[in-house]
C-alpha cells in the first residue's frame, strides 16, 4: 500500500486492521478491559497498566544469540500476510502495532534490515510527528527496550497518553546550547532526567542532536549511547525531542522468579509515564518506591546527566 501518510490515513489504517486480522482486533479491543493505577512521584504521575498482551515484549530475549535464531518479525518476508502496511517515501512502512499499548499504537520499521540506531535519524523522525498530528512518535534504543534492536523501527501512540511530556512542559528547564532555530535544554527537575530540543527545523534539530549525541557516554561493546527519544509536533509549527539518557537495560529486580522480583523492561513508553506490566501480581504489588527504584537504576542522576551537558559543544 502506499499514500500518503497523515494522522487520518493512520488512524484508518489502524481500524481496517482491527476488523481484517482477527489477533489485532482482540488485542485492540482488550485494552479495553486493562486495568489501570496511578503512582504518584515528585512532579510527575505515573500510569501502571495491566497488559497481559505485552508478554512477548516484556519478557523477551535480546542477546544476540537469541536474535540470530529467530527470524526478524519487522521485515516484510516474515510478517503475516494479513499485515497490511504504508509505504513512507519508500525508505519507511507504517505498521498497526499488534500488541498495542496505545488506543492508537504503530510500528514503523526501516525498509531494510539494519540495525537500531538513531544516528541521522532525527529528521526522520521528526517529519513523522508532524504528518502524524495527535501521535507521539517514539525511539527505543537497542538496549533501552527495544524488542527488535537488529531492525531500526520506531512506534507511534496517542500523544495524550504519556505524562512524561506534560511534565517537562511545567518543569524548569536550563538552555545548554542552540543550533540556528533549535535549543538544548536540561531538565532535572523530575525523576526522569531529560534533554529537550525545540526547534522550528528539523535540519537544525538533527545538528543540535548530533552534538548531544557525542557527548553521551557509549557502554564497552554498545555501538550507540544508551537512549530512549520521544519526538511529538509543537504549537506554531515547532517540534520538540525529549531524550531520555539511560544506563541500564533492565533493573536489578527484572525477572519471574524470587522475592521482589517483576517482569517490568521500561522503554520510552514506560519512561515516559506508563509502566506496563504484563503479570497481574507485579500489577498489584509494585508501588512508587519501586518506580523510583527503577528510574535510579536505569536512567541517569543528576551529576551524571550534567556531566553531558558540560561536554556538549
Amino acid at each position: 500500500m502506499s499514500t500518503t501518510v497523515n494522522t487520518a490515513t493512520a488512524d484508518r489504517l489502524i481500524e481496517q486492521q482491527r476488523h481484517e486480522w482477527p489477533m489485532c482486533g482482540r488485542n485492540f479491543d482488550a485494552l479495553q478491559q486493562v486495568r489501570v493505577k496511578e503512582l504518584q512521584l515528585p512532579g510527575v504521575t505515573f500510569k501502571v497498566q495491566f497488559n497481559p498482551g505485552r508478554i512477548a515484549s516484556s519478557g523477551a530475549k535480546v542477546d544476540a544469540k537469541a536474535i540470530a535464531e529467530r527470524p526478524c518479525f519487522l521485515c516484510e518476508r516474515n510478517r503475516p500476510d494479513v499485515q497490511r502496511g504504508i509505504d513512507v517515501e519508500g525508505r519507511y512502512t507504517l505498521l498497526v502495532n499488534p500488541f498495542p499499548i496505545f488506543p492508537r499504537h504503530l510500528t514503523i520499521p526501516d525498509n531494510t534490515h539494519t540495525p537500531q540506531r538513531i544516528a541521522g535519524r532525527i529528521t526522520d523522525i521528526l517529519a513523522l510527528a508532524a504528518a502524524l498530528d495527535g501521535y507521539v512518535i517514539f525511539y527505543n534504543g537497542p538496549r533501552c527496550g527495544a524488542s527488535a534492536p537488529d531492525h531500526m523501527h520506531f512506534q507511534a501512540g496517542n500523544a495524550d497518553f504519556l505524562s512524561l511530556p506534560a511534565a517537562v512542559d511545567k518543569a524548569p528547564q536550563e538552555t545548554v546550547a542552540t543550533e540556528g532555530t533549535a535549543t538544548l535544554k536540561l531538565c532535572t527537575a523530575l525523576p526522569v532526567r531529560t534533554f529537550v530540543i525545540d526547534a522550528a527545523r528539523a535540519a537544525d534539530a538533527e545538528a543540535l542532536f548530533g552534538r548531544l549525541l557525542a557527548a553521551m557516554p557509549v557502554r564497552e561493546g554498545d555501538e550507540e549511547a544508551m537512549m530512549n527519544v520521544l519526538a511529538m509536533a509543537r504549537p506554531h509549527g515547532t517540534m520538540r525531542l525529549i531524550v531520555i539518557p539511560r544506563k541500564r537495560h533492565r533493573p536489578s529486580f527484572y525477572g519471574t522468579e524470587g522475592p521482589g522480583c517483576m517482569l517490568i523492561s521500561p522503554a520510552s513508553v514506560d519512561l515516559g509515564g506508563v509502566i506496563i506490566t504484563p503479570r497481574e501480581a507485579d500489577f498489584e504489588s509494585v508501588t512508587a518506591a519501586d518506580i523510583m527504584r527503577l528510574i535510579d537504576e536505569c536512567c541517569l542522576n543528576e551529576q551524571e546527566i550534567n556531566n553531558i551537558a558540560r561536554n556538549v559543544h
